[in-house]
């Protein structure tokens, strides 16, 4: 982190801190904010040794988000990079990890169940998760308390489905923007006795920005909530399908202010389509003890078909995997000590292919490159506890134990998919094999009140990962086996938070992560593990609201990502310890300046400026080349026009700066995913029904 910057984040650091203890004599309210995902139930998380952030359904609302980097560019900690069309790629608490097993480092969830099976991840596997709808979006910073597992090392992003809403009745939303950008929304919320029901859906169509791209996408969320003498009910449909024609990389230095190429694709042949669901019900009680058990089958399906348009041979890919999956849960709690402890149980079908139409070279031969089948199954136990000392002192810890088994087919003939005569033939067959891991994580925290509603804690976390299957049973080169260990992170970090009691709410984390045995590609095209990186950053969320009508928000991330030895991947020669990792910005964030009219029709209008900055980033491990950073300003409208009909209005990149959602090097090239210019969103809202 460059001195400019150190300097800016310590006094943004010191305002926070001073106008929180000027002001705390004036605070009346004890700060309470609910989090679900820390442990699976809604708790206080005032008090929780843990960073975490909450993007709520108001903010969902008037955000409107066309792509999930819309609303992670509010969370510290996070971006979720944007790709063409709905594609994207993940940075949380970490640089943006791509690869085989590059999305294995995040849990993605929806109510808690991994959208994708471990071990099966997809870097775009927020296509399954209608987030435009949701709840809540609930985030965990860094490695995740017991109650997750295999992937929760940098963090959790869970997508809460939104609850029966007594007296919301019907909403139909219908929206427009450029380049032929289409979007319906239609919600129902309906509870009667003992029973609710919740109706999310939507469909979108994008003609595309660039030449002969677009998608069509659409998504459904139905919950049903019955609250009965004895059992308590929730269940939930979530579907997703998404059919895009991908526009792929611009190519050439600062290609992405040329505005000849802006609209061009350079793989106009590219496409993705995308089917999944996800069906969970789950079952709790009280029991006489004062405990409650919560029991919870689930059904997971995935589809996927896209073609390689990244790489020079295009080969097509599909993918997909079932499963079925238990999770249990007693919850208990007395005067001073909550806990809960669980298991989880998950078995997976899951299949890959390969195929390439035509012949590229002898390396790169037409045909399949690989048919295989994996049965994974996995199996887990945890226990998370939480310990009042006093009023003021809290402690929080617990342990995970984790079994992943891997029974791996192949359905092709083993061995390299090339000719004889080929010299380094690029796609290898492994035999059928099986492959066990068994994992470990432990947390332990404090927290203290340090007066009235302001906070501080420290906390001590690992995480782990099994090795993805594409990592396992995709080799090349040669390569028969893969002897891969399982990912493991340490973390220990430090945080402040509160409220002043006077509209200024503040959080505040400083961490420090080390990760081991990382997977990755070596010089010679094998995966091996036995990279180390290092992470620390601090995260600042502050915000306030006045006695008037005006509201600001700031989230800041100042972070380094860096190598920790040299295990040099593929294409290194030098040596790059401590260099930055690739796609890790030092510094990024968003500031948010908004104003609330005079009620109308029982809301208030609101207008809202968004500030969006990303700092320069190097595009490759040897550090020789960079992307510039940009910054963007987005404006939001929304209001009510009559007491059922409302209106929003969105100018993005409203300075119309050229810049690139996504940059780095490949195949010698600077490449580019291009960013929209202005753009202008207009949706209308009509309610009726209950209420």
């Amino acid at each position: 982190m460059s001195s400019p910057q150190v300097k800016s984040v310590i006094r943004v650091l010191a305002i926070a801190v001073a106008a929180s203890t000027t002001a705390a004599a004036a605070a009346e309210q004890r700060l309470e904010q609910v989090l679900v995902s820390a442990k699976r139930i809604s708790e206080d998380a005032s008090r929780l040794p843990l960073a975490w952030s909450v993007v709520d359904q108001s903010d969902l609302d008037l955000i409107g988000p066309t792509h999930p980097n819309e609303i992670m560019q509010q969370v510290p900690g996070s971006w979720i990079s944007r790709g063409n069309g709905q594609e994207s790629l993940t940075a949380l608490r970490s640089p943006v990890l791509t690869g085989a097993g590059g999305c294995a480092s995040f849990f993605m969830a929806a109510d808690g169940i991994s959208l994708r099976a471990p071990g099966f991840c997809n870097v775009n596997q927020l296509f399954d998760a209608n987030i435009v709808q949701a709840g809540r979006i609930e985030v965990i910073k860094g490695p995740a308390g017991a109650t997750y597992g295999s992937n929760a090392m940098h963090g959790v992003i869970n997508i809460l489905s939104a609850a029966p809403k007594p007296g919301a009745g019907q909403q139909l939303a219908i929206e427009s923007g450029p380049d032929a950008y289409y979007r319906g929304k239609y919600r129902l919320d309906h509870v009667e006795g003992r029973h609710g029901v919740s109706l999310r859906m939507n469909a979108t169509t994008d003609g595309g920005y660039q030449e002969e791209s677009g998608f069509d996408q659409q998504k459904l969320t139905l919950r049903h909530d019955y609250d009965g003498d004895v059992w308590a009910f929730r269940s939930v449909v979530d579907a997703a399908n998404l059919n895009q024609e991908t526009a792929g990389f611009i190519q050439g230095f600062e290609a992405y202010k040329d505005s000849a190429l802006r609209r061009s694709n350079p793989n106009p042949e590219a496409y993705r389509d995308v089917w999944s669901l996800r069906m969970y019900s789950k079952a709790s009680r009280e029991l006489a003890s004062g405990q409650r058990l919560s029991i919870t089958p689930y059904l997971r399906r995935n589809r996927m078909e896209f073609l390689q348009h990244f790489l020079p041979w295009k080969a097509v890919e599909t993918n997909g995997h079932e499963s079925l999956g238990l999770r249990t849960a007693l919850h208990g709690e007395s005067d001073r000590l909550s806990w809960v402890a669980g298991t989880d149980l998950e078995y997976t079908d899951g299949w890959l292919k390969e195929n390439q139409e035509n012949d590229f070279s002898p390396n790169q031969p037409r045909g399949t490159h690989y048919d295989y089948e994996v049965k994974a199954s996995v199996g887990a136990v945890y226990s998370q506890l939480r310990h009042a000392l006093n009023e003021r002192w809290t402690l929080d810890g617990g342990v995970r134990l984790e079994y992943t088994h891997y029974d791996y087919e192949n359905l092709a003939e083993d061995g390299p998919a090339c000719a004889p005569t080929a010299s380094a033939c690029r796609f290898f067959r492994v035999a059928d094999r099986s492959d066990s891991f068994t994992d470990w994580s432990v947390n332990a925290g404090a927290s203290v009140e340090l007066r009235p509603d302001h906070y501080a804690y420290l906390r001590l976390a690992n995480g782990f990962r099994a090795p993805d299957t594409s990592e396992l049973y995709r080799l090349q080169s040669g390569q028969s086996v893969a002897d891969l260990d399982s990912e493991v992170i340490d973390n220990i970090e430090l945080g402040l938070r509160g409220d002043t009691g006077t509209g200024l709410r503040y959080d505040l984390s400083v961490y420090h992560m080390n990760k081991d045995e990382v997977i990755f590609q070596d010089a010679d095209r094998r995966n091996v593990s036995g990279a180390k990186t290092e992470h620390y950053g601090l995260e600042i969320s502050l915000d306030y609201r006045s006695q008037g009508p005006w509201y600001s928000r700031l989230d800041v991330t100042a972070a380094r990502h860096r190598y920790g030895n040299n295990a040099l991947p593929l294409g290194v020669n030098e040596a790059i310890d401590g260099n930055d990792i690739d796609t890790a910005p030092r510094l990024f964030g968003s500031a948010r300046l908004g104003w609330e009219f005079a009620s109308r029709h029982g809301t208030a209008p609101v207008a809202e400026l968004e500030w969006v900055y990303m700092d320069e980033y190097y595009l490759e491990p040897e550090n020789r080349f960079k992307y510039e950073g940009h910054s963007l300003l987005n404006l939001r409208i929304s209001s009510p026009l009559t007491p059922r009909l409302a209106a929003s209005v969105r100018i993005t990149n409203l300075l119309d700066e050229d810049y690139a959602e996504r940059a780095d090097v490949g195949f010698g090239q600077y490449r580019y995913f291009v960013g929209r210019p202005r753009s202008a969103f207009v949706e209308l809202r009509y309610s009726w029904g209950e209420g």
